[in-house]
């Protein structure tokens, strides 16, 4: 079914946000990575405590670090907005963000190369770690066909122009919703491309896990797809070197149990994805996304 044609204030609404986008993005290139990039860190360090993105940072922090000061705490929030603001304002910078430029380092790469020799689709999970966007870069430099995973904008005309940015460095978006989207999934590890899920976000009617020592719903449909097609579960990581320079690591494969009993199977391959992103976080707490209500209500109610 086709999508109603918005309201003409919509639109026009929408067409402003797009141009004030193509604006910054026009601007942002006109300097080098790393003064955009500090001036995102600068900007949303003064600014982030004041939103209510800010208030949400703030409670998750106390939900995963009950036993830090108040003053850790702080520290982090003022660090966790530092990377946010950077890696805002080098999206519309990301194809200079990559291996062949230099600014990008893999280690683990020979994982990847492996998986494209093979021919066979691997599912490649991670988190929004530092600059999450450099990863699908560093997938694509080492030769794995592969679709990404994405959450399409709201805003039409502003997500073309990120599609069209992430093409820009060899990208292929992929917006699974609903029964078409699943599909489209299926079709794709069946052509033998492999798919990139961002595995850290709250997926309400997902699989109950533990996460930091809570109970969290997330996605299973990576575990799903993998336990089906018998595929590799590739963990990824990215972490943030000084001068908006980046590390892509690509870690040994999570084992998937194949029992036979498909639900218990699913249940422990999303307890062993939150385990490892949750020891991505605690060793790199400032760079993980913070601004998202990844706990259930009454966690935040119990504050």
């Amino acid at each position: 079914m086709a999508e109603p044609r918005p309201t003409f204030t919509r639109d026009l609404t929408w067409r402003l946000e797009a141009l004030a986008f193509d604006l910054a993005s026009a601007i942002a290139r006109l300097f080098p990575v790393e003064q955009v990039s500090a001036a995102g860190g600068w900007l949303f360090r003064r600014l982030g405590r004041f939103t209510r993105p800010g208030k949400i940072a703030r409670r998750n922090i106390e939900i995963a670090f009950p036993d830090w000061s108040a003053d850790d705490r702080d520290r982090l929030l003022d660090a966790q907005w530092d990377n946010l603001g950077r890696t805002f304002f080098e999206f519309p910078l990301t194809d200079r963000l990559t291996p062949a430029g230099g600014r990008v380092e893999v280690v683990g790469r020979e994982r990847l190369v492996a998986i494209a020799q093979s021919g066979a689709p691997a599912i490649l999970i991670s988190g929004h770690f530092a600059n999450w966007e450099v990863m699908a870069a560093a997938i694509i430099d080492a030769g794995v066909p592969c679709r990404v995973t994405y959450r399409a904008a709201n805003n039409p005309y502003v997500d073309k122009r990120i599609r069209d940015a992430r093409a820009r460095y060899g990208v292929k978006l992929f917006a699974p919703k609903g029964g078409a989207g699943s599909r489209e999934l299926l079709v794709t590890l069946k052509d033998g491309q492999s798919v990139t899920f961002m595995n850290d976000q709250k997926f309400n009617g997902g699989i109950a896990a533990p996460f930091f020592g809570r109970t969290v719903h997330t996605a299973g449909a990576p575990t799903r797809v993998a336990l089906q097609f018998g595929a590799l579960l590739q963990p990824m990581r990215v972490q943030r070197l000084p001068d908006a320079r980046f590390r892509v690591i690509v870690d040994p494969p999570i084992p998937l149990q194949d029992t036979g009993d498909r639900k218990a199977d699913v249940e422990a391959g999303v307890a062993a994805i939150n385990d490892y992103i949750e020891a991505c976080i605690r060793d790199r707490p400032a760079e993980w996304f913070w601004v998202h209500r990844r706990w259930p209500q009454e966690a935040y109610a119990a504050l």
